[in-house]
């Protein structure tokens, strides 16, 4: 293992074993995913028709607003306990360290999807089996580029007085062409649509990703010292 992949191991290993033995973040996600699901049954009412029309939009509206909360936490507790200096100092290449959290963040993510997933399809009375494997690449994709932007924005974020407003709003607007593939992505996945007929909006998210991974690698450093 090369040392530039041991530092990004040791900080997503740090993470995850913090969040076990806190569950913090994993907590309070999935108790906001359960109350968005409450919410959105009482918002659109009983027809179970109207329900499965706007479940892509509703799922991943869930899921971005999921992600602003743990997200946004991505650094806490660097700040809290005073180690951001600790990773400003670490030796070595500084977008290990944004690979680590990164990784903690999209691993995070997934497990709230799978539960979110299992909530959404026993509460509105859907099948997602069958769909399983298509979402499961729509997911996988969206929630790479969530969570490259979203480590990003809240590293740049993390120190400053008014994050929990600069975070969404800084983070949304960048996810608007992931937001538009995935949601017409997950539609098509949900009414069985082979992925090739959505292959254009797999494209844009396969594409964002890189884009984004490379621009969190780019740049950690000078927002890590700024």
């Amino acid at each position: 293992m090369t040392a530039y992949a041991r530092r990004t191991w040791i900080v997503l290993w740090k993470d995850l074993l913090t969040e076990r033995r806190s569950k913090e973040s994993l907590n309070a996600l999935l108790f906001f995913a359960l109350l968005l699901l409450f919410l959105f049954q009482f918002a659109l009412g009983p027809d179970r028709d109207r329900l499965r029309a706007a479940l892509p939009g509703l799922l991943w509206l869930g899921l971005i607003l999921a992600g602003l909360l743990g997200l946004g936490r991505s650094f806490v507790t660097e700040r809290d306990n005073d180690c951001w200096e600790g990773l400003r100092l670490t030796p070595g290449d500084k977008s290990a360290i944004y690979l680590g959290k990164c990784l903690g963040n999209f691993v995070l993510m997934v497990a709230v999807e799978i539960v979110l997933l299992a909530l959404f399809g026993f509460f509105y009375d859907v099948d997602l089996w069958p769909a399983m494997g298509r979402l499961a690449v729509v997911l996988l994709l969206g929630t790479t580029g969530l969570a490259a932007m979203g480590t990003l924005f809240a590293a740049m974020t993390t120190q400053l007085r008014a994050r929990e407003l600069l975070f969404p709003v800084l983070l949304l607007p960048a996810q608007v062409p992931v937001l538009l593939a995935t949601v017409s992505a997950t539609e098509a996945a949900l009414l069985g649509q082979p992925l090739g007929e959505v292959s254009h909006w797999l494209k844009l998210l396969a594409g964002a990703d890189v884009v984004y991974v490379m621009i969190g690698i780019l740049t950690f450093e000078f927002i890590l010292d700024a």
